[in-house]
């Protein structure tokens, strides 16, 4: 069995066809969807990357991983789904992002600190810029690039300084990526070796910069994309980090600062990132033809998710940060292996990115390994299991993740049960003005009306307060494990 793994970076799940987004064009994903199981209910572990990116290719929660923060570098002693692989004779690969450790730094300026993480065949490139701090001299991708005689040039667009022009498609770093995914799967092919590749595409992530012929599609028809859903007012019963972020994300003077941006530049954004990923869907695309063209499409377990979200100006917000809106946790998630996994089917199962590597554990018939937190979703996806139960619930966290929410320190926990969600701001200052807060997604789906002081609400809110207190007892790390009885 061959396994092929595509992660994008900040795509929320409402951005593909399969899921309703009548936009996008996203043919070839909405056909693995059809080749498979599509999760309506998968969340991340954490609303950004490194956080998200360690636990979920460990299998254990962020806090027990060892990477709970961007520009944190994960433990040596972590033991990666690549490396259970190699250990059990599989070939493995990587191209594009890694990130579970540190890699804007002046203390890295040469590659990613890499662990014994498993991966032979590695095409690193964290980010497609070549600027200083993000180890541009070891970034292949730029390296390649310079092959080609070209210098990696974006300039922003004259109507629309949130906007950039993308390098073309066939220089872009999706291209690439796919490029050394199909490289990496014909030498396995040649010499006859179970395969597992790690395909980490840079997009849809900010700077918003498709190819200009993908977002040409867009332009003509502009006016139809929707508006950020966002009421005037409504951050006002909700954490200050989310009022910060509304005057400008990462606390940057003039960075996205909400009520200064026109509708053209919002749906000029939205074209933007919708057009980043009809790219991935026709890359995508490629390596759904090269596996059915070479007879292995019925041998290989493809798994397509994102690390997390975007707020895409929802909630007057844009990127990313300590919330935890469905745009920002709720990911998409496809899983097919044809003539394995049953077809053409939707589940509606709570599912976290935890469950991955166990899932994948399973399927290629490997020990869990012992600090494993997750839950495989195996028996789900062969019928053995019911297909809409999974979890009770599904957790997130953000503990100081990102430097740049440092004002105050931001550190908060979710859990949501299919209806209710609550997020608990834990402040060690005791300086917030909104200490958490409650949604019913039955009544408020989109989550713009804080519920966690209403009285009415207080039995769920207390509730939902024991499922959290729970659910972070159960993020407790199991290693090392118990040898004896005392």
């Amino acid at each position: 069995m061959n396994i092929l793994w595509i992660c994008t970076d900040q795509q929320r799940a409402d951005t593909l066809g399969c899921y309703g987004n009548p936009y996008v064009h996203t043919p070839n994903l909405d056909r693995l969807a059809r080749m498979g199981v599509r999760f309506t209910r998968a969340y991340s572990q954490c609303p950004v990357c490194a956080p998200s990116r360690g636990s979920f290719l460990t299998g254990r929660y962020p806090r027990a991983c060892g990477v709970r923060q961007n520009g944190q570098d994960i433990d040596d002693r972590a033991v990666l789904l690549p490396r259970l692989l190699k250990e059990q004779g599989y070939f493995c690969g990587l191209s594009g992002k890694l990130h579970i450790s540190a890699c804007h730094d002046s203390t890295c300026k040469i590659t990613e600190r890499r662990i014994n993480d498993g991966y032979d065949f590695f095409r690193w490139s964290h980010h497609p810029a070549p600027f200083a701090g993000t180890n541009w001299p070891m970034n292949e991708y730029s390296m390649w690039l310079a092959q080609q005689g070209r210098d990696y040039k974006t300039p922003d667009r004259t109507d629309c300084r949130y906007v950039q022009t993308g390098m073309p498609a066939s220089l872009h770093q999706t291209t690439w990526c796919t490029d050394q995914a199909l490289q990496f799967m014909e030498s396995a092919q040649r010499y006859d070796l179970p395969w597992f590749f790690s395909l980490n595409y840079f997009d849809p992530h900010h700077p918003f910069d498709p190819p200009a012929e993908y977002l040409e599609r867009y332009l003509d028809r502009l006016d139809e994309l929707p508006l950020p859903d966002y009421i005037e007012g409504e951050l006002e019963e909700k954490p200050v980090f989310q009022r910060i972020d509304h005057q400008g994300a990462y606390d940057t003077p003039g960075n996205f600062v909400y009520d200064e941006m026109t509708q053209r530049d919002h749906r000029l954004i939205r074209a933007a990132y919708y057009a980043m990923i009809d790219l991935i869907d026709e890359q995508v695309g490629r390596l759904l033809d090269w596996l059915e063209k070479n007879g292995q499409l019925e041998n290989t377990l493809i798994i397509f998710t994102s690390d997390h979200g975007e707020n895409l100006g929802d909630h007057g917000m844009y990127l990313k940060g300590p919330y935890f809106y469905e745009h920002n946790v709720h990911v998409p998630l496809l899983i097919a292996m044809p003539g394995v996994i049953p077809g053409a089917r939707t589940s509606d199962a709570l599912v976290e990115l935890t469950d991955l590597a166990e899932t994948i554990c399973e399927a290629a018939q490997l020990p869990i390994y012992e600090g494993m937190q997750g839950k495989s979703l195996w028996n789900l996806l062969t019928q053995k299991s019911p297909l809409h139960d999974h979890r009770r619930s599904v957790y997130s966290e953000y503990y100081n993740c990102n430097i740049n929410h440092r004002n105050p320190l931001a550190f908060a926990s979710m859990v949501f049960d299919g209806r209710y969600k609550l997020v608990r701001v834990h402040d060690p200052n005791d300086l917030q003005d909104c200490t958490g807060e409650l949604y019913d997604l039955e009544q408020d789906p989109g989550e713009h009306h804080n519920l966690y002081a209403v009285p009415g609400a207080a039995q769920q809110k207390l509730r939902l307060l024991e499922m959290l207190c729970d659910r972070m007892v159960q993020t407790c790390d199991p290693l090392p494990i118990r040898r004896a009885y005392w």
